[in-house]
């Protein structure tokens, strides 16, 4: 059991939002040289000789997109369970792919952030699992109120509350409106 002030700052939601912002920030730097070069991502993608063929083009327009919306939804806080959720599999499906062609001996480009990138190897599967780290702590410790507490530092506004009934004076009647 992990105890005192390891366990603080592990479950921290400031280590959170640290790591919504720098996961999604990857993810959108990826899928930008990925969008702009359909092709070579898909032959990178290719020459890992396990996505058949025919879902090969497709694959290699749809994913970076996926990367680029997941990512911006984590940094803007949209549906970030969801899209941290997408993330952690897709680094699942990235690690599986690598260690596959590890163990097959094929000395591939990994294709992560653009079509000539660094060798595969176990570099590449301890950064994977890195970030694969950090969804896990975002999933389970990323919290509402620290950005609520921002909005109210920042002069953003914040949420409408109420704390109760409005006051009745005695002898008043509270009016409704009805329409």
């Amino acid at each position: 059991m992990i105890r005192g002030p390891i366990k603080l700052a592990i479950t921290s939601q400031y280590l959170s939002f640290a790591l919504r912002v720098l996961l999604g920030s990857s993810f959108i730097y990826a899928s930008l040289g990925k969008i702009t070069h359909p092709a070579q991502f898909a032959q990178a993608v290719a020459n890992y000789r396990i996505v058949p063929y025919m879902f090969l083009n497709l694959g290699a327009v749809i994913l970076p997109w996926i990367e680029l919306i997941t990512g911006l939804f984590l940094i803007i806080r949209f549906k970030s369970h969801a899209s941290v959720i997408v993330i952690g599999l897709l680094l699942v499906m990235f690690e599986v792919m690598i260690l596959i062609n590890m163990y097959r001996g094929t000395p591939i480009s990994c294709g992560c952030f653009d079509s000539v990138g660094e060798q595969i190897g176990w570099k590449k599967v301890f950064e994977d699992a890195l970030m694969l780290a950090f969804v896990v702590q975002i999933y389970y410790f990323d919290r509402l109120e620290l950005m609520e507490k921002l909005k109210s530092t920042m002069g953003g506004g914040g949420r409408l509350t109420t704390t109760g009934p409005s006051p009745v004076r005695r002898g008043e009647r509270k009016k409704t409106v009805t329409r």
